[in-house]
């Protein structure tokens, strides 16, 4: 029976997100951008981090009253570790100064413009004017090399000549010898393309600002500015025409693009190989089993990104080497480019995660020889698991993934659903590698047990909810409750999706972490909406999956998911946009792997739309096209690759098999 309070309530909810999509302070533009044309609203403030093999860039922007632009840079160099060289041991610097006040046109400074414009799409570009000229600044980092670059044009919009006066400047700030594990470092801010110059109406000027970082006596590669510029823009272009989604929805569209770009700019070229790591002014040069291993991994094959895959092949072969025949724990983090390892929360499930991620990374990706490599962790990581259930046949953890911030009981049911997940995967896995029947009968057998036992040991009324507990002792609400949907249990669906969107759960920014609570971390958003997608509350999961993308691609803080408010201010950590694409790839498209060439294919086609797809998907070895088209009371869905295509009806909220 429906609950008429919990009706009202939803009504509400749901007509305040509706209010709310209109309030975008960007709006979408061609060519992929997004750009804020500079009005009313002010002041404000933002920021965005960017990164490259060698480097990352966050952005502190704001705009001010007067229309004046302000900048801050924090820039992070993951391999220039310092001491102690533990998970925040990179080198970190800022700079604020703005080297426009040191420019003069017609002997007056170039300091006081008016911001017109800023647009982002993989870099951030913001124009300015005055009576005289317009000035466009180009901000990105190198794609390989250690060094962050700014760049200048300058047009004359008068109707006389102008002269422009650029000082050369060359600043080094040298760090403490005794804080670098390599000694001292070097931090070079170069103004280049200095000197007296004539600009007539109409012509432009560029120059360009450099800051980089070297040991002492040592050196980078110093590629022209406008080749790093246009190597970034290829980058940039690689994502976006790989994995294309095709809705009716530009919003969801272009939130996708973009969260492909912060999923796979974050992979640093570190010592131990290539390592995909979270940024956020803290966690570089180190893997983490939840980010890399159960978030973002997964996700990689799917784009078709070789160094996203390496860098994921790598983050498990690092937990690797941390299996042991006593079976303790591996360890959640391996840090300082993998000469080091964090465990300071114990055991928070991380070989559940690790199971997890790397039993459907093998799949996806398709390759045998991988997988026969990843073969022996997951393996291991099951045996380790199902040693730490308990006399209830729940898996025992010290803490869950949230590290003690909030409570997790000794039992908790992400790290359950996560075990219960990877038993399914391994066991389709395990068929393709030719391993003992016997072997993968058992694991399936387990998943079943624990699915029953997932069910008597969490399964609970809370809130009014007959939904789940997240450990014992457990009696609010917590958006963890979500994990369930997203592993294809769906026994106690509906209870959670009332719970999930309810006004007890539901907040301005996605879920609250704790009912009542005013702390949010977008990842249990993100599983959510891909849980309830998977579910089959379509059209409930749209509204408010169209919600949030328009909220953290064109809101007040734009244009990625977020990590955490308020710890971290909601940083910009990649992983949880490799969680946004998952939405789609797994929820919308329902793709579950099942093998290194086959999946299943469960669409999920809102009823406003006639068609969607999924364009390049580089996935079980091949590249194909995934169309979903409505077809009188059905839909009819295409799969597309270069050698065949397969033609299949399916009924909305069914499963079809799919082999290449």
């Amino acid at each position: 029976m429906k609950n008429p309070r919990f009706s009202v309530l939803l009504f509400i909810s749901l007509f305040v997100l509706g209010s709310l999509l209109a309030e975008n302070r960007w709006k979408l533009m061609p060519g992929g951008q997004i750009s804020w044309q500079i009005g009313e609203g002010l002041p404000h403030s933002d920021h965005i981090e960017m990164s490259g093999d060698s480097i990352s860039v966050i952005l502190r922007y704001s705009v001010g009253a007067d229309r004046s632009f302000h900048l801050e840079r924090q820039l992070v160099w993951p391999m220039l570790r310092t001491i102690p060289n533990n998970t925040y041991g990179s080198l970190i610097h800022s700079v604020n100064d703005d080297c426009l006040s040191t420019i003069k046109v017609n002997g007056q400074s170039l300091e006081k413009l008016e911001t017109t414009e800023i647009s982002l799409h993989g870099l951030m570009q913001v124009r300015s004017k005055s009576s005289q000229a317009e000035l466009l600044r180009t901000i990105f980092p190198s794609p390989e090399h250690p060094a962050c670059y700014e760049e200048y044009s300058l047009t004359n919009k008068s109707s006389e000549r102008i002269s422009v006066e650029i000082p050369h400047s060359r600043v080094i700030a040298t760090t403490d010898p005794e804080r670098g594990v390599r000694g001292s470092y070097q931090i070079i801010a170069e103004l280049e393309g200095g000197g007296f110059y004539w600009l007539n109406p109409g012509q432009t000027l560029t120059w360009n600002l450099r800051i980089a970082a070297q040991p002492l006596g040592g050196s980078y590669s110093k590629m022209a500015v406008a080749v790093e510029k246009n190597r970034r823009k290829i980058l940039v272009e690689m994502w976006s025409n790989n994995l294309v989604l095709e809705t009716p929805d530009n919003v969801l569209n272009r939130a996708f693009q973009f969260a492909k770009i912060r999923a796979s700019e974050s992979i640093f070229k570190t010592k131990g190989g290539y390592m995909h790591s979270p940024g956020g002014v803290a966690y570089y040069a180190a893997i983490w089993a939840n980010d890399q291993a159960e978030y973002v991994g997964p996700f990689f094959p799917y784009l078709g990104y070789a160094k996203g895959n390496e860098a994921t092949l790598n983050a498990y072969l690092h937990f690797a080497r941390f299996m042991n025949d006593e079976y303790k724990p591996i360890p959640s983090s391996i840090i300082a480019e993998g000469t080091d390892i964090w465990n300071g929360a114990g055991d928070r499930g991380d070989a559940a995660m690790i199971a997890y991620g790397a039993s459907r990374f093998a799949l996806a990706l398709g390759n045998k020889e991988s997988a026969q490599k990843l073969w022996p962790l997951i393996e291991w990581c099951l045996e380790y698991n199902k040693r730490k259930l308990n006399n209830e046949g729940v898996v025992t953890s010290d803490a869950d993934e949230l590290e003690g911030r909030f409570p997790a009981g000794k039992a908790n049911l992400c790290t359950s659903s996560l075990y219960y997940d990877a038993l399914i995967s391994t066991a389709k896995l395990g068929k393709d590698l030719g391993k003992s029947d016997a072997q993968m009968q058992l694991y399936r057998e387990e998943a079943q047990t624990l699915r029953r036992n997932i069910e008597s040991f969490f399964g609970r009324t809370v809130d009014g909810f007959p939904t789940y507990r997240y450990y014992d002792g457990n009696e609010v609400l917590r958006s963890w409750i979500c994990m369930p949907l997203t592993v294809g249990i769906y026994d106690r669906a509906q209870g959670t999706i009332n719970a999930l969107f309810s006004p007890r759960l539901w907040t301005e920014d996605g879920l609250a972490t704790l009912a009542g609570d005013k702390t949010f971390w977008d990842r249990s958003t993100l599983y959510a909406l891909r849980g309830v997608l998977q579910a089959g509350e379509t059209d409930k999961a749209v509204k408010y999956l169209q919600y949030y993308s328009q909220r953290r691609l064109l809101g007040e803080h734009v244009p990625y998911p977020v990590e955490a408010y308020p710890e971290g201010g909601q940083r910009h950590l990649s992983a949880e946009s490799g969680l946004y694409c998952r939405i789609f790839t797994e929820g919308l498209f329902g793709i579950r792997p099942t093998g290194l060439k086959s999946f299943e294919l469960s669409p999920r086609l809102p009823k406003s739309w006639n068609k969607m797809a999924l364009r390049k998907i580089n996935a079980f070895g091949n590249e194909f096209d995934i169309e979903v088209v409505r077809k009188h009371s059905g839909l009819q869905v295409k799969v597309i690759s270069k050698t065949k295509t397969i033609v299949k009806p399916v009924s909305d909220g069914k499963t079809l098999t799919i082999n290449l």
